[in-house]
């Protein structure tokens, strides 16, 4: 998983599956992120391949600690399979999903 953090985004880029382990390694990467207020948090899913409930445990854990901290969660990049997970829990309403990073670059300093 990749982790980067500059100016006021901080992105996170799981790969691989988003089960037990890999839900759970995103959980740690949100924990150990340095919240500052109006800050901006991308998931980008390219590179995950699989979602079960462990994993979106993970992102809607992600999203609460977000909100608490006062900063924004979003999702990019989110595969087919990711998406028909999202969609068939219905949390595709409760997250802002965008197509690619660079949509969300326009969106917020636009």
């Amino acid at each position: 998983m990749t982790f980067t953090q500059e100016r006021q985004v901080t992105l996170f880029k799981p790969e691989g599956r988003m089960d037990l382990q890999g839900g759970n390694a995103l959980s740690e990467k949100i924990a150990s992120a340095v919240a500052k207020s109006e800050q901006f948090w991308v998931i980008d899913l390219a590179k995950v391949d699989f979602m079960d409930s462990s994993g979106l445990v993970s992102l809607v854990k992600g999203l609460k600690v977000a909100r608490q901290s006062n900063c924004r969660l979003v999702l990019c990049n989110v595969t087919a399979p990711v998406r028909l997970v999202l969609e068939l829990t219905h949390l595709d309403s409760v997250f802002e999903i965008f197509n690619t990073y660079d949509d969300i670059l326009r969106s917020v300093w636009l």
